[in-house]
């Protein structure tokens, strides 16, 4: 069975923050795909490894670890699977890659980053205040009509993986 874990914070002042966009579209899945468990962590986004590392006990469970988690790197709207790749400089997945002292699992970036209308991205915003204060701003509505969507993709995605396995999803999903 497929476990797949969405990344972000337990507060409910993030619930509709960029941050929380794995956490988001972990709670969409799990009322529409059957056959995988589906957990949110109870802890803070950049110390999520501890709680992944319990839900692992049996560590030949760890390649059908599916992570999902915000990625700045990708515009708002888009997705990108990968498997055994390193962090990317996301805290919460280094968390996870320390606590299992492995990166040989499942990802599933969800883009968050600024888009033109057009679809290309705007600037991405730089480290320190304007980084922390863009990921940890709600998003606006428009951009929760373009999440509902990718977060029905993502379901999509889930199910092939689990039925079809995850050549098969990188090769249609990836672009």
């Amino acid at each position: 069975m497929y476990i797949v874990i969405g990344l972000g914070n337990p507060s409910e002042e993030y619930s509709h923050t960029r941050h929380n966009t794995g956490r988001m579209a972990a709670d969409f899945l799990a009322e529409k795909v059957s056959g995988i468990k589906v957990l949110v962590p109870d802890t803070f986004m950049n110390h999520s490894g501890s709680f992944v590392a319990k839900a692992m006990k049996d560590k030949k469970l760890v390649k059908k670890l599916i992570i999902i988690y915000d990625d700045l790197d990708l515009p708002l709207g888009t997705i990108k699977i990968s498997y055994d790749r390193g962090s990317g400089g996301h805290n919460g997945l280094e968390s996870v890659i320390k606590a299992l002292k492995t990166r040989e699992f499942i990802r599933i970036r969800v883009g968050i980053a600024p888009t033109m209308p057009s679809g290309k991205m705007k600037a991405r915003p730089h480290g320190g205040k304007e980084l922390e204060n863009y990921i940890l701003t709600d998003f606006k509505k428009p951009e929760m009509e373009k999440l509902k969507k990718v977060f029905k993709t993502i379901t999509t995605v889930v199910e092939m993986i689990k039925d079809e396995g995850l050549t098969q999803a990188m090769t249609e999903f990836n672009s």
